[in-house]
Order: C-alpha cells, then sequence, then structure tokens
C-alpha cells in the first residue's frame, strides 16, 4: 500500500490511479489507524488530510472520465462497514498542503517504484 506523490496523479496510468482510489477506500474505512510501513505517516494526522487527499485522486479520476462512488466525497464518510467521522475525530482544520513527507526524496522513491513496474513517466 502507497500513497503516491501528489504530484504524479494526473500523470499515473489507469491501473495504478484506480488503485490509488481503492487504497484510499480502505485507509479512510477499516484501514484507518491499521500500521503499514509504507503510510503510517498518514495516522499522524486528522483523517481530513486523507480525505483531502483522496479527493485530489477522485478529481483526477473525473478528469479522466472515470466514475466513483459519489458518498467518498463526503469526509465524513468512512464506507459502508464503518460509522462515520464524527466532528471531533475529523479535525477539518488541517491545511490542504499535502503531506510533509511527499518531498522531493519521496517523489523520486515514487518515481524509482513505478520504474521498477515497467512504467516510465
Amino acid at each position: 500500500m502507497r500513497l503516491w506523490h501528489e504530484d504524479l496523479l494526473g500523470k499515473l496510468p489507469r491501473q495504478q490511479l484506480l488503485g490509488q482510489h481503492r487504497e484510499c477506500c480502505a485507509l479512510r474505512g477499516n484501514g484507518w489507524g491499521k500500521k503499514h510501513a509504507t503510510v503510517n505517516y498518514v495516522f499522524d494526522y486528522s483523517p481530513y488530510k486523507l480525505y483531502l487527499y483522496h479527493m485530489k485522486v477522485i478529481n483526477e479520476m473525473r478528469r479522466r472520465e472515470y466514475r466513483n462512488d459519489e458518498l467518498w466525497e463526503d469526509p465524513y464518510y468512512r464506507g459502508k462497514a464503518c460509522t462515520v467521522h464524527t466532528d471531533e475525530s475529523l479535525n477539518q482544520t488541517d491545511e490542504d498542503t499535502g503531506y510533509p513527507e511527499h518531498d522531493e526524496d519521496y517523489l523520486q522513491e515514487c518515481k524509482d517504484n513505478l520504474q521498477q513496474k515497467g512504467i516510465n513517466l
């Protein structure tokens, strides 16, 4: 599981973009708080920051005319098997600045990972 650097979202092939949407859904749902080495940093922030990132994925999907369940566009929604976030758990004061971990080194790491999969951007 990985969140691609947001600078790459517009360049990702279909499979990786749709996979990113599924991973965001999983993290926002029952995966919230479940440790995973590659994405542990998301749990250091409000779930709202993940929602903002997910909306960038959804907006790229829309740009390409892919469809998604509009329920995911609600910041409180966590999937059919989860209770919604409360106002207290969803700190919407996080600015849409992206994840600080998504720096230039992480961008290169993502590019290298894609290249290993045979994807040259």
